[in-house]
């Protein structure tokens, strides 16, 4: 299965969309037998959901995420894991062990309406 985490300076990023970077993992049983990491090709709506599942992406692990993109994930078959903080490396050790535990959006619900693709922050705590 690939799954993409938002990254940030090997850390999962707090906002999905507005991570620099996407580390992709292609795990088989508890084994990763493929990793990359991809520049984010930009945060547009309903872009990324479509340019993940043609990488093959079957899940998503962030801190945070809008209501919507989650929505268009879910309609793309693709699985959101939210909650998320840590050094990436610590993550997909927990993935693989299935010890990885997802909880509520680091995001506030609506934090990116009508603020468009100017909008550089989210509404998360700051110490995540």
């Amino acid at each position: 299965m690939k799954v993409a985490i938002s990254t940030d300076n090997g850390f999962v990023s707090a906002h999905f969309g507005r991570c620099p970077l996407f580390t992709i993992i292609q795990t088989e049983g508890n084994k990763i037998i493929g990793k990359e990491v991809i520049d984010n090709p930009g945060h547009h709506p309903g872009f990324l959901p479509k340019f993940l599942k043609e990488k093959g992406v079957r899940a998503i692990i962030a801190g945070g995420m809008g209501q919507r993109a989650q929505m268009l994930f879910d309609e793309s078959g693709i699985k959101t894991i939210m909650g998320i903080t840590g050094a990436v490396d610590e993550v997909i050790e927990e993935l693989i062990s299935g010890t990885l535990k997802g909880g509520e959006s680091l995001c506030s619900p609506g934090a990116g309406r009508g603020y468009g693709v100017n909008k550089t922050v989210c509404e998360h705590p700051e110490d995540n």
